[in-house]
């Protein structure tokens, strides 16, 4: 009888170059591993820093609106009802617009400091001490701030009088709750579009250590995860701005209603 031999062990055959290149690791920080929905991350946050941790910011968020939204209102309502009592009819869609830019701008930039205080409490905690930022980068990304401030002006005050104007002019529907309910949801679908690419990059920008270089740089490593990237999170965005465009406007008409301030539409 013959001898059992053992087999050859098996010699591994070497790895085409190609395949034996370590391919460069590249940090993106809308980038993740694992894509998780909203609710999914909402109840990642309450398990692991609780319910009031989706609250972080509150306060700063507050501020922000006090110096932001007032700014951009203000400058934005006075202009435009001078404009219509001097020509006796609402102004045209394009000075709308303008208007929207110019108090969008000015608001985005006066409401800086407090939207970056914002980003950081929610950001800063998990940052050891040494790495927060302080005082020094509260104006940080005022440039892009104040430029989705005059976007989503646009959409929000701008593309609501426009809305409404269009409705109105329809003869189906009086000037009533359910007109001002339509026209700031439209307006809300609005300016959720238009600025929501800047606020990616706003994010990206406040986050970084220093890896971009500018608001190019940042768009350009933002446009290699594909078009899309720029409305990454654009439905939680949506769920966001949409009623809070609808309950400013409904309750401002309100307040218009019964303070008996009249707007030319």
């Amino acid at each position: 009888m013959a001898p059992l031999t053992q087999p050859a062990p098996a010699v591994p055959l070497p790895l085409p170059p190609v395949m034996c290149r370590t391919l460069p690791q590249v940090h993106l920080q809308t980038q993740q591993e694992v894509k998780m929905r909203m609710m999914g991350m909402a109840m990642r946050v309450i398990r692991t820093d609780g319910f009031l941790a989706l609250y972080n910011g509150l306060s700063a968020s507050l501020c922000r609106q006090m110096t932001y939204s007032l700014t951009r209102f203000a400058i934005y309502e006075s202009v435009r009802d001078r404009l219509g009592q001097g020509s006796q009819g609402p102004p045209p869609f394009y000075q709308k617009v303008l208007l929207g830019a110019v108090g969008g701008f000015t608001g985005g930039f006066v409401g800086t400091p407090a939207d970056m205080v914002n980003v950081r409490m929610q950001n800063d905690m998990k940052q050891p001490p040494a790495l927060r930022q302080g005082l020094k980068k509260l104006f940080s990304g005022a440039t892009m701030a104040s430029s989705r401030g005059a976007l989503v002006t646009i959409g929000q005050l701008s593309c609501y009088d426009q809305a409404k104007q269009l409705v109105l002019s329809t003869g189906l529907l009086s000037d009533n709750i359910f007109t001002h309910f339509l026209a700031s949801f439209i307006a809300g679908g609005c300016a959720t579009f238009l600025c929501q690419p800047l606020d990616v990059l706003k994010t990206r920008l406040m986050n970084s250590q220093g890896e971009y270089r500018g608001v190019t740089h940042c768009a350009m490593e933002t446009a290699k995860l594909g078009p899309l990237a720029f409305y990454k999170g654009f439905v939680p965005a949506a769920i966001r701005l949409i009623p809070h465009t609808v309950l400013t406007f409904v309750f401002l008409e309100q307040l218009r209603k019964y303070f008996g301030i009249k707007v030319i539409t």
